[in-house]
């Protein structure tokens, strides 16, 4: 067995990677390298973490000239590797000019939402993407300079609810090194060198220049503050689940439109620390179908810290959020969509759009 292989399956092991249900696992598999090193590693593991594998590849309609070539070697490819296969073809372009998106964050969203549709029909209980940890370093950059709080610094996890990365812990060169032993062909996608996208600025412009003029060791250390916070986020998550428990008073749910009305004690969310207050805000916010922007989640918890009882806040979509002496509401009262009108008319309301 090849040293990454081997310490593929000892991450897996002890991260708990694969639980009891996922005897079926999809790949994402680009053609690139780290992916079809992730579907190598994989299937020779096959035996020891006792699951089946298949392949999928996404063409996001972005490559023509590149695309039917890669697709055609990852089908290979898993007939070879004796795995199921599915190709999906997205339409980012479109995606993108709909939703106002970049092309990053539309081929993104499609992506995911090809794998999970592709998983329901391999009945897979996972997902596995090969992300590494050179991406991990530029993804909390790319973080940074969004202005991302603690949880988006902690990046990604090794499992995310149906996702695994099992190379988090590997650098590229280290994959690049498997790939080159075992003489294993891949493609190179042109768009990764393409400067119009601020990943590909981080990955050859600002991480080499950071290397070269402050620390070489600047993705290692991108790394271990990732972990280093995701920890924290682990415990703030707990402890607002439980504070979510005390400080929930009653929950309504409009089985005709699917809103949901929730109310607070006032009370017992100010008992706990802002930082707690803010995480059970955007929970809520959530929960009821709203948008958790940072603007949406201070508002609040200011409003709840001093606003008068009869106060409200008037946010996007027509999510209304109510402020009495002993509680907040948080509740669509026209169902999803602008309105006008106020919860409480006797009293201004406060707009935070």
């Amino acid at each position: 067995m090849h040293a990454l292989e081997r310490d593929t399956l000892k991450n897996v092991r002890r991260e708990g990677l694969l639980r009891a249900a996922d005897k079926s696992v999809l790949v994402g598999v680009s053609g690139g390298p780290d992916s079809v090193a992730l579907l190598h590693v994989l299937a020779a593991l096959r035996s020891p973490l006792d699951i089946t594998l298949a392949a999928l590849y996404v063409d996001h309609g972005l490559r023509p000239e590149e695309s039917t070539a890669e697709k055609d070697y990852v089908r290979a490819l898993a007939e070879k590797l004796e795995t199921g296969f599915a190709s999906i073809r997205v339409e980012v372009r479109r995606l993108a000019g709909e939703k106002k998106l970049s092309l990053e964050h539309a081929a993104r969203d499609l992506r995911y939402a090809a794998l999970r549709q592709t998983a329901a029909e391999f009945d897979a209980g996972c997902i596995a993407v090969a992300h590494t940890a050179d991406d991990q370093a530029e993804e909390v950059l790319l973080r940074l300079l969004r202005g991302s709080g603690r949880k988006g610094l902690s990046g990604m996890r090794s499992r995310s609810r149906d996702i695994i990365r099992p190379f988090l812990r590997f650098g590229k060169a280290r994959i690049l090194d498997y790939l080159r032993e075992r003489q294993i062909h891949f493609f190179d996608d042109s768009t990764n060198v393409d400067l119009r996208y601020l990943r590909n600025r981080v990955r050859h412009q600002l991480l080499p220049y950071l290397e070269t003029n402050f620390d070489r060791g600047i993705r290692r250390a991108l790394c271990k503050t990732a972990d280093s916070l995701a920890e924290d986020e682990n415990l703030l998550e707990r402890m607002t689940s439980q504070a979510l428990e005390v400080v929930v008073a009653r929950v309504f749910r409009n089985r005709e439109t699917s809103s949901w009305r929730i109310v607070l004690n006032r009370a017992g969310l100010l008992n706990h620390p802002v930082a707690i207050q803010r995480r059970i805000i955007e929970k809520l916010l959530w929960e009821v179908g709203g948008t958790a922007s940072y603007h949406h989640i201070v508002k609040i918890t200011e409003a709840a810290a001093g606003a008068r009882s009869g106060s409200e806040l008037h946010l996007a979509g027509g999510l209304r959020v109510g402020i009495r002496k002993d509680f907040l509401e948080f509740l669509f009262p026209r169902g999803s969509g602008p309105w006008r009108g106020r919860l409480y008319p006797d009293r201004r309301s406060r707009t935070a759009d």
